[in-house]
């Protein structure tokens, strides 16, 4: 991961160039993403492979780079199968796990922009956390739930993927992206994860559709 993110730096304008570097390009991209968080390192024991969703914007300055702030977010990871006792009822809880990634990629386009391979990284803030189902949905109010666990810390990451033009302007695009998280985290004990700062490693897996203008 890092040594692409290095090498797209590097050759990132002259490939455009050669590629076809676009007259034009869209400056504003919200990308919606369906995938996987797999677990890694000393989460591996205890967590395990996890359907996913992804929500994204990047503001692209230049060409060849782009800022980017997005939120992962994972279901039931931890595998958390426990119940909160309350006027309605016995109420589920189930764990998730949000992702925060702050950070840029280096773009490289290829074909006037129509086809595009990027590669970045930055800060990520990561935070897991118990809910319960709530008895109304969020029509009326909330219940709090006192028993419920979470724990959070900060680490970084590391991405790269391509993503292809639907459209002749380019403003619909289809990619996949690989994420790479690494951190601390520590908190209460979550699942079977005991209530130690632990070293926590995730790999995301996403397509992506975006809308770019």
């Amino acid at each position: 991961m890092k040594l692409l993110l290095v090498l797209l730096v590097l050759s990132g304008p002259v490939l455009a160039q050669w590629g076809g570097r676009p007259r034009y390009y869209r400056k504003h991209h919200l990308t919606g993403s369906i995938g996987a968080g797999l677990p890694r390192g000393e989460l591996r024991p205890y967590f395990g492979d996890s359907f996913g969703l992804n929500v994204g914007y990047g503001y692209r300055f230049h060409p060849n780079f782009q800022v980017d702030v997005g939120l992962d977010t994972l279901f039931h990871a931890a595998r958390v199968k426990d119940f909160f006792e309350s006027q309605f009822g016995d109420l589920r809880i189930r764990d998730y796990q949000f992702l925060l990634p702050i950070g840029g990629r280096a773009i490289l386009p290829l074909a006037s922009g129509r086809l595009q391979f990027h590669g970045g990284g930055g800060g990520a803030y990561m935070r897991y956390q118990e809910r319960i189902r709530q008895p109304f949905g969020d029509a009326y109010f909330r219940l709090e739930c006192p028993v419920c666990r979470s724990r959070g810390g900060w680490g970084y990451y590391a991405l790269a993927g391509s993503s292809v033009a639907l459209d002749r302007r380019q403003h619909f695009r289809l990619g996949v992206t690989t994420k790479v998280y690494r951190g601390n985290t520590e908190g209460d004990a979550f699942g079977q994860l005991p209530a130690i700062r632990s070293r926590d490693r995730w790999l995301n897996v996403f397509g992506e559709f975006g809308v770019s203008f």
